[in-house]
């Protein structure tokens, strides 16, 4: 690959970072407002779960679109179509809540996650590309540890901001239909002004982009013409995507049914479990990623992901039985020693893919609709024992899928024509 000089690298270095931050941020708050919506829109468990389900099934959609658009046009007009579609959702966030349309909300949710889906499919291979290959894992790792970071701020933030204590339901339930409705109205529109900020804050990053040189990188021209499917005769790409599946699964049944996870296990307030999932298990996520970077310096990453996958399996099997404060720290802990799985899983299925690395890393980012699909068999194994705790057994069996890849999937191993 060729770049231009190092300090140009280390600026465009910088800017990834950032994008990197800004959607681990938006992602975060969807588990703040997972509870929120259920409230004033009077959800079922399962309707408020369609938060994720909107989410998800944007980067199952959009994903393979998104690596064509980067292989045509390459990393840059991808970064700023996906931070426009990222701005434009945010900013729907306003006319939703004005229009107290719970499906208009799930619309706006929708087009975010399309931005993203771009996002994440140029950022995580250029990210991994932008400097030496056998550092790449490393430097993909650190970049997303400012995910993490994210994952720590935008609950505490969230919940201060949008899942603010409305009236008790004693109180709703002796008020008129009108006077409830404008109520849970007045409860919805605290989405808007941290959504326009939000949107405001991408859209100034979409013009930074812009105008700023980014170095291209270019592949080496590996790759045969013909059919897109292609692609899948690297062997450890293929793992790479099943293992993304269910890494994701795991980690959105973590993040997002955590709130309801720490009030029945510990039987703590709603907005004392939001602080715990920013200061607990946000931060724990972060420091995971800083520390698994510095780890990778000592220990090959296929190494360090299977002994993660082992504890964090261990981990979850333990989190469907403990209650109390105890099965918080359990969480906290899983979160730790799971965050360095995603770019390690990302940067070592792309490994050596050559031309076929923009299209792979599409694959890659469309499995990640494991987040829209097995948090509801979480949910369904919940419901059906009525213990949530007991949906732990879903990220138990993804971890061991992780684990497979990390001993044998991982190895690079093209089937030739």
């Amino acid at each position: 690959m060729t770049t231009s000089k190092k300090g140009s690298t280390n600026f465009a270095f910088i800017m990834i970072t950032i994008l990197f931050f800004m959607w681990g941020f938006v992602h975060n708050l969807d588990p703040i407002l997972i509870p929120h919506l259920k409230r004033a829109f009077s959800l079922t468990t399962l309707q408020a779960s369609l938060v994720d389900s909107a989410v998800f099934i944007a980067y199952f959609v959009v994903a393979l679109p998104a690596g064509f658009l980067l292989k045509k046009k390459g990393y840059k007009a991808g970064i700023i179509l996906g931070l426009m579609l990222f701005a434009l959702g945010s900013y729907l966030f306003i006319p939703s809540a004005n229009l107290q349309s719970y499906t208009f909300f799930l619309v706006a949710l929708f087009i975010i996650a399309c931005g993203l889906t771009i996002l994440e499919t140029a950022a995580n291979p250029y990210a991994s590309l932008l400097g030496p290959p056998e550092k790449a894992t490393q430097r993909l790792n650190l970049a997303q540890s400012f995910n993490g970071l994210a994952a720590t701020l935008a609950p505490i933030v969230g919940a201060r901001i949008i899942l603010t204590e409305g009236l008790p339901e004693e109180k709703l339930a002796l008020m008129t239909p009108d006077a409830r409705q404008l109520a849970l109205a007045a409860e919805a529109a605290t989405v808007k002004m941290p959504y326009f900020i939000l949107g405001s804050v991408i859209l100034i990053l979409a013009v930074i982009f812009f105008f700023m040189k980014l170095p291209e990188i270019k592949e080496e021209d590996k790759a045969t013409q013909g059919s897109s499917l292609a692609v899948f005769r690297h062997k450890h790409l293929n793992w790479a995507i099943a293992a993304q599946f269910f890494y994701v699964g795991a980690q959105v049944c973590i993040f997002s049914f955590f709130i309801l996870y720490a009030t029945h296990a510990t039987g703590i307030s709603e907005i004392k479990a939001a602080e715990y999932a920013g200061f607990g298990v946000g931060m724990a996520f972060m420091v995971g990623r800083f520390v698994g970077t510095f780890f990778m310096k000592f220990v090959k990453p296929p190494v360090l992901l299977a002994i993660y996958a082992v504890l964090c399996m261990t981990l979850s099997i333990s989190a469907m039985y403990i209650t109390g404060l105890a099965s918080i720290y359990i969480v906290i802990g899983i979160a730790f020693f799971m965050s360095i799985m995603f770019p390690t899983i990302f940067s070592l299925g792309i490994k050596e893919l050559g031309e076929d690395t923009k299209l792979g890393s599409s694959f890659i980012i469309m499995s990640i609709v494991g987040g829209a699909i097995l948090p509801l068999i979480f949910g369904h194994v919940s419901d059906l024992y009525g213990n949530i705790q007991l949906g732990y057994i879903v990220p138990a069996f993804c971890f061991f899928v992780i684990l497979i890849f990390a001993v044998h999937g991982h190895k690079v191993s093209t089937v030739k024509k």
